[in-house]
């Protein structure tokens, strides 16, 4: 399995103030006590129904790889500002906190733990850049893919958007959170090589323009790729010349070495129209068979309104709107203080804010996923104290905790806990799995959602409740009553 943190140390990639922090800790004698981190999001991006969970597996290749050079100490040496005994603290540094996760490819909704880190105040502290940095980046792509892929209908998306990423990381990491999310293939090499996401691609315009025609150009690459034969039909004109060349194309080479062409690519124009005509016009060439394939600035938004238009396409290419989340680039997770621990006793704490959104719910939590034992459907999920456990045998009733005259109450139900044990006392206790399987468990959660929470206009949204207990808690820090 490849480690994206091979060959270099990210460990420096934080925050400032993580260090400043960390220093102060040290001076004040608190670098050994044991806090509790939450990271969680508040919004699902683009208004959605769920969220995909991704990046896990490179916190992880983090977190085993932290450490300081003598270079990186030296660094924090030359700022000034740094007590010796934290540089010594940071030659010695060893990463000792426990970590709780929810596996990559699961379901996830605003304000539950994604991930939960339990250890040391400076080594808990230090990690809060690179924990968000993984986990919004690739939960963002990964959701953003998940509506694309439900868009094309059971038609395959290719991630084509490599050059407009921000950034090589964003590229390839991009590339294997789309794959997580549904996509067949990348356009992006590296990613195959490491992540074993196939590389997809023919030709570009270019190559067209390289030959004395457009003619010649597809037989040239008929002739290189006859069992992988797809064609670009619209650098000229795509029904006048592109798909007339490509079926003359097929007829010529092709047909007399007994293959068939696998499709043709249409990059530009009206597409709806393109592809209908198209469709035609290689249907009564006698190659039914031929697939047609769609790219230039799609999305879930487009690709409905092209199927809404009557389009006929059996793939998409789908690049800078995937690859950037375009409609709405940035995941707001968050990583947040929610207790400390004082003589082996757990306190809980929380921020409050005059924006209610942004009140943290406080404490060592577990996270359940309520399920209906007919259907198996996914109906609420239930935030709880990390110790408590739910009945199965008993109705259980939840309430909303803001609304708590909201009430719903479950019988014929079964559980699941959402969080994993990821790291204890700095080892790690997970077996990471192959980026095929956390495909599959991703297209398994998604299938456990009711219709109505993906929609993409105005989807269901999905409860997600606390505990009475929790609950309780929360009010009490709230009201500071005793």
């Amino acid at each position: 399995m490849f480690d994206w943190t091979e060959n270099r140390n990210l460990t420096l990639l934080a925050d400032f103030y993580e260090f400043t922090m960390a220093n102060g800790y040290l001076e004040e004698g608190l670098e050994d006590r044991i806090t509790y981190f939450d990271l969680y999001f508040r919004k699902i991006p683009d208004n959605g129904g769920y969220v995909i969970v991704a990046g896990l597996q490179q916190l992880v290749e983090y977190l085993k790889n932290l450490h300081f050079t003598k270079d990186d100490i030296e660094y924090f040496r030359n700022k000034n500002i740094f007590s010796d005994r934290f540089l010594e603290y940071l030659a010695d540094f060893k990463f000792e906190c426990d970590v709780w996760a929810m596996p990559e490819g699961s379901v996830a909704f605003p304000n539950e733990p994604l991930v939960i880190v339990r250890g040391p105040a400076v080594q808990a502290q230090l990690i809060e850049t690179m924990a968000l940095l993984t986990i919004n980046h690739q939960s963002l792509i990964a959701t953003k893919s998940s509506r694309i892929v439900r868009a094309a209908k059971g038609r395959a998306v290719m991630e084509f958007g490599a050059r407009r990423a921000q950034g090589a990381d964003a590229a390839t990491l991009g590339a294997r959170a789309a794959f997580i999310g549904g996509v067949v293939g990348t356009s992006n090499t590296l990613t195959d090589k490491q992540y074993n996401v196939p590389a997809l691609g023919t030709m570009a315009h270019s190559w067209v323009m390289m030959f004395d025609s457009e003619l010649d150009a597809f037989k040239a690459y008929a002739r290189a790729y006859p069992d992988d034969c797809t064609l670009l039909i619209d650098t000229y004109d795509t029904l006048k010349e592109g798909i007339p060349n490509a079926i003359k194309t097929f007829d010529e080479v092709l047909k007399p070495l007994g293959k068939r062409p696998k499709g043709v690519r249409i990059d530009s124009g009206d597409i709806a129209y393109l592809s209908k005509e198209s469709r035609k016009m290689l249907d009564d060439a006698g190659y039914e068979d031929c697939g047609i394939v769609a790219s230039n600035s799609l999305d879930e938004y487009t690709i409905t309104d092209l199927f809404d238009q009557g389009a006929k396409l059996t793939s998409f290419g789908v690049g800078e709107r995937l690859i950037t989340a375009k409609s709405n680039p940035v995941f707001g997770g968050v990583y947040k203080l929610v207790a400390i621990e004082k003589e082996g006793k757990i306190e809980a704490k929380i921020k409050i804010s005059e924006n209610v959104e942004k009140i943290t719910t406080p404490g060592f939590k577990q996270v359940y996923r309520i399920y209906d034992r007919s259907s198996h459907k996914a109906n609420a999920d239930l935030i709880c104290m990390h110790s408590e456990e739910i009945d199965t045998n008993e109705p259980l009733e939840i309430f909303h905790p803001v609304y708590t005259w909201k009430r719903k109450t479950f019988t014929n139900f079964y559980v699941k806990e959402l969080l994993v044990p990821i790291f204890e006392k700095g080892q790690c206790v997970y077996d990471l799995p192959s980026l095929d399987q956390i495909k599959e468990y991703c297209v398994k959660e998604v299938e456990t959602l009711w219709e109505e929470v993906k929609r993409f206009e105005f989807p269901h949204i999905y409860i997600v409740d606390l505990s009475q207990k929790l609950w309780d808690q929360k009010e009490k820090l709230l009201h500071n009553r005793d």
